[in-house]
């Protein structure tokens, strides 16, 4: 981990924004009692076009699966709760509050675009704009073709992506700790579940379709028409990619790659090297969160981390900030030039 001059370790934070699958039923109606909370949420309905109030409190499981309410509601969500732990109201720009207080964004899959709006590049409205358009394009895409996701636990790594290649699966999620999502038509997804690498788990997951797959081509055209309307900045805070885990200097490139992304796959073990490598000694995983911060526990050793599982763990998170804010800078083996 970087260190001063005097050998103390420099403190660098690193808010991480979870992705699809990390909703729940009823899971914002404690937070719309935290101050602003509600306006901020009734103004991301207004800008995405869907009740996401209601969606946080009263609709059902099966109601918040779909892949066009999910993401909305789940970036909404993240961008509501850092506010919270930043005390930033609807109004305030987040690239004037962030940095200084937070070092590092990263966003798993669709959690990219919270963290694109977290670091500067994209303002709330864009973001909440574009994960309306991401996500009702990803469930046309989906419901084309009858595709599913399943999670790999355990096995050996190289026998885990031999299994996968021999039944043309994609590993669309490799997420570190032992953990790969598998994509691609539920016969082949069958023939897993059948027959699992040795040692390994096979569980499928409740989505629409093969996310981050060739399967997703018709929502990216559908997103980059999107995005050519919207006018990126430079990140204010070191923001992360998906694709590689590379610290990204250029909005442009950013943006390319939030768009390419839908059908690439999503690697979050080379974004958790990364942070290892930029010295984080925290990691603030926002509404709602838990996944993201199991898994840097077990691949992010020494790290700090809090998840924002409910307003009980605001003052947790701010002091988590207060303490670990440092200003993690790229360095030339962590970043890299586009390739989107």
């Amino acid at each position: 981990m970087p260190a001063r001059r005097d050998g103390t370790v420099v403190p660098v934070l690193v808010v991480a924004c979870p992705g699809q699958g990390a909703q729940s039923p009823g899971m914002l109606a404690a937070w719309l009692e935290v101050d602003g909370f509600a306006d901020v949420l009734a103004h991301a309905g207004e800008v995405t076009g869907a009740d996401l109030t209601a969606h946080g409190t009263t609709s059902d499981a099966d109601t918040i699966r779909d892949t066009a309410v999910a993401q909305p509601l789940l970036v909404a969500t993240a961008l509501a709760s850092l506010r919270a732990v930043l005390d930033a109201p609807l109004g305030t720009d987040l690239a004037q509050v962030v940095p200084g207080r937070v070092d590092v964004a990263a966003g798993h899959s669709v959690g990219e675009l919270a963290a694109a709006a977290v670091a500067g590049v994209l303002s709330d409205d864009d973001a909440l704009a574009l994960v309306a358009v991401r996500g009702a394009a990803m469930a046309r895409a989906a419901a084309a073709t009858p595709t599913g996701m399943s999670a790999v636990l355990g096995g050996d790594p190289d026998e885990v992506l031999a299994r996968l290649s021999a039944l043309g699966l994609v590993p669309a999620n490799v997420n570190g700790g032992g953990q790969v999502v598998a994509a691609g038509t539920l016969d082949a997804l069958a023939a897993l579940a059948a027959e699992p690498p040795t040692r390994a788990r096979v569980v499928p997951l409740q989505v629409a379709g093969a996310f981050h797959t060739e399967h997703m081509a018709p929502a990216v055209d559908e997103l980059a028409a999107a995005a050519a309307r919207v006018a990126p900045r430079d990140p204010a805070v070191t923001l992360l990619g998906n694709a590689d885990g590379a610290a990204v200097a250029d909005g442009a490139d950013a943006l390319a790659r939030v768009v390419a992304q839908v059908a690439r796959p999503v690697r979050w073990d080379l974004c958790q090297s990364t942070l290892l490598d930029l010295g984080v000694t925290a990691l603030l995983e926002v509404a709602p969160g838990g996944v993201l911060t199991g898994l840097a526990r077990r691949t992010l050793p020494g790290v700090e981390t809090v998840a924002l599982k409910s307003p009980a763990d605001l003052d947790a998170a701010r002091d988590l900030v207060r303490r670990h804010a440092g200003g993690a800078q790229p360095s030339p083996s962590t970043t890299q030039e586009s390739t989107s």
